[in-house]
């Protein structure tokens, strides 16, 4: 083996590595390849997407899974645009039900804190201890009587120590507790079960007037239990009264289930689970747009299609078993889409560019030109086509990475009116398709666009890569000179210290730093290391260190060991 080549591998290796540069997705190209997935379906199924009222586009559920995750990519023509990861060590607890205790009501906050037996006490404030209705869907009738209940009302109801049921509506994300709900909700196929409400109601998603009216008679024909309320999912829309029936009979089983719990349970425990990623597949993923669902797991091809049979039978034939020598998400050109999400640049098919930045407090994304192939349009024409594909990839990103919170987008600066007001529409109209609540503001003076997206789970990137334990998060570390300065101002006190204490004996001290701070203090400080020891009468010396931290130094006595 070459030497020279070996001591060039490692000291290669011994860097950061490269960060991975994503490449333009060829849509032309993944469209292509899903039309070809496409006529290889079976002949009756595609009769009958020709004749459905859909948008035509081949949709694709891809499931991988190994000893450390599963992965979930749904593909439409061929295009990631949602994607999913659940690691074997970590468990959802987004929908899960508890018993708990109150441990204490912070006024001032109008908040409770919740023992539920998890690591961290649950955040319940005062406005998610009242009946209300959500803002997902349209309340068309009430089943029982409401109580009127105000914030007011709330530490009578649940003084300090009382038990309560809530369910988890955002997990742990830090040092955060998860927040959680006393609305419990039930979600099913294509209704959502709610045991604590008369409220009754249909999506907002579903916006025909015929069809909302037809699902509001189905509602109404329903038999529910006393004080029980039920919301019909977007999935529901054009089902008949028997999917209802069923779905219904499937969530007040499972609620019957959690009711027996709340009885026999002796303090804070958990009552109830959200199913895992092949339960939520069935249940929110395989809708009657999905072409099939691909999975290169034979446990997982037995679940789900047990599920399926379980709701829709007639489905079973879209779920197929990946059995090929390529890996599964190497097969769809799903990995290259995957490296997209995790990149901090994100290029536009016109050579420009967005660069996404997540910090703690908000979400900040900026749109570039780059290299913008301009074919001889008009600055204004080019600055706007930028901008439109921006917002495009800006709410893919969004749905792919999980982003929430407060989202800024820094567009390139627009002047005409027209076109600012084109693009908030196209934004807009992109954003509706998103299954998460938002709210959306017009491009403000200073050519910014402020987005709120609700969010139930930290994003993707914050799942896949932890906070560097060198800089601790920050992304930058203390120059040489920086940590040099602060090493002068702390021998200085010390020696100040010392002569106090010793009577300006000789003092010998030795002062460990890192290389590169040595470095510094050799090529600059020299002289006035110098003229101290000269004027102090001591005795310092200093050693390099690779191994301490860049930012952290040590001074002591000649005698004294770093412990």
């Amino acid at each position: 083996m070459d030497t020279a080549a070996t001591e060039q591998t490692m000291e290669d290796l011994e860097k950061k590595p490269a960060d991975p540069v994503p490449s333009v997705i060829d849509g032309e190209r993944l469209a292509e390849e899903a039309f070809g997935r496409a006529k290889k379906q079976p002949l009756l199924q595609r009769i009958l997407k020709n004749i459905s009222k859909g948008d035509g586009k081949f949709r694709e559920v891809i499931i991988g899974k190994n000893f450390a995750e599963t992965r979930l990519a749904v593909l439409v023509d061929g295009r990631m645009e949602a994607f999913e990861l659940e690691p074997v060590s970590q468990q959802n607890w987004v929908g899960a039900i508890f018993k708990g205790r109150i441990q204490n009501l912070e006024h001032g906050l109008r908040a409770a804190f919740v023992i539920t037996g998890q690591e961290k006490n649950a955040f319940l404030h005062y406005w998610d201890m009242l009946p209300a209705a959500n803002e997902s869907f349209e309340v068309v009738g009430h089943r029982a009587a409401q109580r009127e209940i105000t914030v007011d009302d709330i530490p009578k109801m649940y003084p300090v120590g009382s038990e309560i049921i809530v369910q988890v509506t955002k997990a742990q994300m830090g040092n955060k507790g998860p927040r959680v709900t006393t609305n419990i909700a039930l979600p099913g196929r294509y209704m959502v079960l709610m045991p604590f409400s008369g409220q009754c109601g249909i999506s907002r998603k579903i916006e025909d007037p015929k069809e909302r009216e037809r699902l509001c008679r189905i509602l109404g024909s329903l038999a529910l239990p006393p004080g029980m309320g039920v919301v019909i999912r977007t999935a529901g829309a054009e089902k008949k009264l028997k999917y209802f029936v069923r779905d219904l009979s499937l969530l007040l089983q499972g609620w019957a289930a959690v009711a027996e719990k709340i009885e026999a349970a002796d303090g804070p425990c958990l009552l109830h689970r959200e199913p895992d990623l092949a339960g939520r597949v069935v249940r929110d993923f395989l809708t009657e747009e999905v072409d099939r669902v691909v999975t290169d797991s034979p446990e997982l091809f037995s679940q789900i299609v047990a599920g399926v049979n379980g709701v829709a039978p007639r489905m079973r034939s879209r779920i197929h078993l990946y059995e090929e020598a390529t890996p599964l998400f190497q097969y769809f050109n799903v990995e290259k889409q995957i490296i997209q999400a995790f990149s901090r640049r994100v290029p536009l098919p016109s050579g420009g560019e967005i660069v996404v930045e997540e910090t703690e407090a908000l979400i900040a994304i900026d749109v570039n030109t780059g290299s913008h192939r301009s074919r001889g349009e008009k600055e204004d024409s080019i600055i706007s086509q930028v901008n439109l594909e921006a917002a495009a990839e800006i709410v893919r990103q969004m749905r792919l990475r999980n982003l929430g919170g407060l989202i800024i987008i820094d567009f390139i600066d627009m002047q005409s009116r027209t076109d600012q007001r084109k693009l908030f529409e196209f934004m807009y109209q992109s954003m509706a398709k998103d299954t998460e609540r938002f709210q959306i503001l017009p491009i403000s003076p200073l050519g910014i666009m402020q987005i709120s997206r609700q969010r139930h789970s930290q994003s993707l990137v914050r799942d896949m890569r932890r906070p560097c334990p060198y800089c601790a998060g920050r992304g930058t570390l203390e120059s040489s000179q920086a940590t040099a300065m602060r090493v002068l101002a702390a021998l200085t006190e010390r020696l100040g210290t010392s002569i106090e204490t010793e009577k300006n004996a000789a003092v010998s001290l030795r002062i460990t730093v890192h290389p590169d701070v040595l470095a510094f203090l050799k090529n600059y400080a020299n002289d006035h290391l110098t003229a101290v020891e000269e004027e102090r009468g001591v005795r310092l010396t200093f050693a390099a260190n690779g191994a301490i931290h860049r930012e952290n130094f040590a001074i002591l006595d000649e005698n004294e060991k770093i412990s």
